[in-house]
């Protein structure tokens, strides 16, 4: 290094300045910006330390070494300038002397060393400008700085829907407060408070309908309106648990696959027009009504597999935007001739024998099954001929014709084959618990316990596992709030707040001062409509029956054509809610048809009927002699 000492500062500066024709020094590092490396051309220019002064030698070497160790120095030549095109030539550019090559380390992901390559200095002179890809190194700041995880999404809201809640819960403060009338306990009109919420809270579901018949169990229990063996009473009672099994025969049959091949034989017959199928179905389930005196047990146990397994079977499914294809007509059709057949026959529903006795100790007059059945034939055949059209035209399935379908489904028939053993079983055991359906009354077997039977035997080969029964959330929830609404509405009669309903409207009735035909027809109506208050037919037939027919008749209507005429609305005004009667949660509980539109359906169906039956069935009463 004497040379450097031996050189002028402006000698040694001006030794400094790069060359022209210099080659490639060894490869080297990237370096940042303030610092600019020497390279071989440079270190050409610094000599052996040798003849220095030893210490000065000493002490250049550390400094050196200090420097080098620090930046981890190589070096490489002074970058040229780039030449400078006109703006003409923006597409090309000249190609660099050195082609820099990146490659990275797949082992740490790091960029490795780059090395420089040296090209053909003549050729390609204008060239388009390759795409790269611009690297990006991230500064030591950077790298050091704490890494930013994305916010999370925001879970959307899972519990009530606050306005139907808040119209639920202020119908019962309102009427909580207002004054209870005369006759009436206030402990009665505290509970047709809750009761009134529970309804506006089923109607608009601001949380599903178990939920909300629960709140209302525990609003009467807090309150003290109710005990709690008292609000939780009709969960003994055999209705909702009948309901219930219908749903765990339900699952057997859709499992085994009974119920596809039921429903292809149907679809094989019928099944050129959704018309000809729901028809079908409707006569089918008003042939059994006079043998199967329980309507939950004939819409449940045997109708509604079968309607299912025809809507699954045709494309129609529950929640895939397809319910309209054939579902939702099907099961409203089916839901609402249920009650239809139920009120042609004296057996067609478990309450028709208590409207018989109270209509024998009230006018002494008894109901004999075939002059049940005579009276209702005409005007409920008419009904089952009209209401299936009827929506059919109004609620109309989106699939109404079909002329492949009998061919399809005989192709199904025989790609299944000859039943399954599991499918043997299925049918057995209902064959088995219709027949105690059946001679229920000769053997004194229940419905329910029939039931029970079936389902046991179900669960013992192991066509239906109890795990699927608990898997069968439908079956509980409705299980949950048809025993709710019972429970409420029995103690709403035991409370005494039906019979003042009663008796209130039968004095105004009675005021009105008009013929027994018109005081009959409004008495009738307010039978009929105050089934809004009843979630059993039983329980409305037994709260107000005796007090209708005893105004009825002592308003000059014949007393054998009222008792009639308010037997057979006993049936019918089951189809006005999802409650009123059995066969109503069964066929709810399937979701196919929203609550709105059971709702509005059923009060339109409820108007059509009742025309039907006092305007077609009077004549036909006339010409049979009952008035």
């Amino acid at each position: 290094m004497s040379k450097i000492f031996a050189e002028s500062p402006a000698e040694f500066a001006k030794s400094l300045k790069p060359k022209q024709n210099l080659q490639p020094g060894p490869p080297h590092r990237i370096f940042p910006a303030p610092f600019r490396p020497l390279d071989t051309y440079h270190m050409a220019h610094i000599h052996s330390p040798a003849a220095l002064p030893p210490p000065l030698n000493a002490i250049v070497q550390m400094a050196f070494a200090a420097f080098t160790s620090s930046v981890n120095l190589r070096f490489r030549p002074l970058p040229t300038p780039k030449p400078r095109w006109p703006a003409t030539h923006k597409a090309f550019r000249l190609t660099t002397v050195y082609r820099i090559r990146n490659r990275f380390n797949n082992s740490n992901n790091t960029f490795s060393y780059n090395r420089i390559h040296p090209t053909n200095q003549n050729s390609a002179f204008l060239l388009p400008a390759p795409k790269r890809n611009p690297t990006t190194v991230p500064s030591a700041s950077a790298a050091a700085a704490p890494s930013v995880s994305p916010a999370p999404q925001q879970q959307p809201w899972q519990g009530a829907a606050m306005k139907p809640l808040v119209a639920s819960i202020a119908t019962g403060v309102i009427m909580w407060f207002l004054p209870a009338p005369d006759g009436v306990s206030r402990i009665a009109w505290q509970l047709l408070s809750i009761f009134l919420a529970t309804i506006v809270g089923i109607i608009t579901q601001p949380l599903p309908l178990g939920a909300v018949a629960l709140m209302g169990l525990g609003a009467c229990v807090m309150t003290k309106t109710l005990t709690f063996a008292a609000a939780f009473s009709a969960f003994g009672d055999p209705i909702p648990w009948l309901i219930a099994l219908a749903f765990f025969f339900a699952r057997g049959f859709i499992k085994t696959g009974l119920g596809n091949r039921i429903a292809y034989q149907f679809v094989s017959l019928f099944g050129s027009s959704s018309l000809g199928l729901g028809y079908s179905l409707v006569f089918s389930e008003a042939l059994l009504a006079p043998a199967i005196p329980s309507v939950s047990a004939r819409a449940g146990g045997i109708f509604l597999p079968l309607v299912k397994a025809l809507s699954v079977a045709c494309g129609s499914n529950v929640g895939d935007g397809t319910e309209n294809k054939l579902g939702s007509w099907l099961m409203l059709t089916c839901f609402q001739t249920s009650v239809i057949s139920s009120s042609m026959f004296l057996t067609g529903m478990a309450a028709n024998p208590l409207a018989a006795n109270l209509t024998a100790s009230t006018i002494n007059m008894p109901i004999g099954w075939v002059d049940w059945a005579k009276a209702a034939i005409v005007p409920g055949l008419v009904s089952l001929i009209v209401v299936p059209f009827l929506l059919y035209v109004i609620y109309p399935p989106t699939v109404k014709s079909s002329p492949d379908a009998p061919k399809l489904a005989k192709e199904k028939l025989e790609k299944m084959g000859p039943m399954s053993k599991n499918e043997m079983i299925m049918a057995g055991t209902l064959l088995l618990t219709v027949g105690l359906w059946i001679s229920g009354s000769i053997l004194n077997v229940d419905a329910v316990s029939a039931a029970i039977l079936g389902l046991t035997v179900l669960l013992v080969t192991g066509v239906v596992t109890w795990k699927e029964c608990l898997a069968e959330s439908v079956a509980w929830d409705t299980l949950t709030w048809f025993a709710a609404l019972i429970a409420m509405a029995g103690y709403l009669n035991k409370y005494g707040l039906i019979s003042w309903f009663s008796q209130t409207v039968v004095k105004f009735v009675g005021g009105l001062g008009l013929s027994w035909q018109l005081s009959f027809g409004i008495l009738v109506l307010l039978y009929f409509y105050s089934h809004y208050f009843f979630a059993s037919g039983a329980a409305h037939i037994g709260a107000m029956f005796t007090a209708f027919l005893s105004v009825a008749s002592a308003l000059g209507t014949p007393p054998y054509l009222g008792a009639c005429v308010l037997s057979f609305v006993s049936n019918l005004m089951g189809g006005l809610t999802h409650y009123g009667i059995g066969s109503a949660p069964v066929f709810y509980g399937a979701g196919y048809v929203p609550l709105a539109k059971w709702w509005g359906y059923g009060f339109l169906i409820s108007v059509v009927n009742l025309i039907i039956w006092l305007g077609v069935g009077g004549v036909w009463w006339k010409a049979i002699g009952l008035w």
